[in-house]
């Protein structure tokens, strides 16, 4: 399912890597590692992943309740494969029981005074909603994430109800609103939802 999602921060380009302390000494938040646990696998989204992810994609009903609802389209989802390989923390998700590509994420909008990176662009094939998929891909990359930031950020289209309660059972909490801008695209209302690693040792 589409869980958000904040697509781009107005447009903006690559983030690249940054730099976090972890375990007291400095290391490079890698924001296309190659990770994995026993449902899910991610690894950096490449250029040559443009039909396989179309191929789910191209489902009208993954958007239904996304702000952009005509991303099926291939035009409009040729768009956001640009921003997500020019974003630099992309992914493509592997289903780890069945070696199928089942969608895409991304970490984005990292901020080393704040420690904070956000999780978004989400979206799954329908085959895996309602299954433990959402969850062990969130959670491999909160894992990840917290290694470096203590908080980690989620948007969520506002309209986008079936996220929303994905977010509220893994834990996120609500903290506001803000305007979106899309890369390519409108901006729409989204919610904020966050979790911090001290809350996530306790629920992750």
């Amino acid at each position: 399912m589409p869980d958000e999602c904040r697509d781009g921060s107005s447009g903006k380009g690559r983030i690249g890597q940054g730099t976090m302390r972890a375990e007291g000494k400095k290391m490079p938040f890698d924001l296309q590692p190659r990770i994995e646990n026993r449902w899910i696998k991610i690894e950096p989204l490449d250029r040559g992943d443009f039909e396989a992810l179309y191929s789910v994609a191209s489902d009208p009903l993954i958007w239904e309740q996304h702000p952009n609802k005509n991303r099926h389209e291939r035009e409009v989802f040729a768009t956001f494969f640009k921003g997500a390989i020019e974003s630099g923390g992309a992914f493509r998700v592997i289903d780890n029981t069945t070696g199928i590509l089942i969608g895409s994420s991304r970490y984005y909008d990292l901020d080393e005074t704040a420690r904070s990176v956000a999780v978004g662009y989400t979206f799954l094939s329908r085959n895996n909603w309602g299954s433990q998929s959402n969850r062990a891909l969130k959670t491999l990359m909160l894992d990840h994430a917290f290694q470096f930031v203590d908080r980690v950020t989620f948007h969520v289209g506002a309209q986008n109800l079936r996220s929303r309660r994905a977010m509220e059972k893994l834990g996120g909490i609500y903290i506001g609103e803000a305007a979106v801008s899309y890369y390519g695209e409108q901006s729409h209302q989204n919610v904020i939802y966050k979790i911090d690693k001290v809350d996530w040792r306790k629920i992750g």
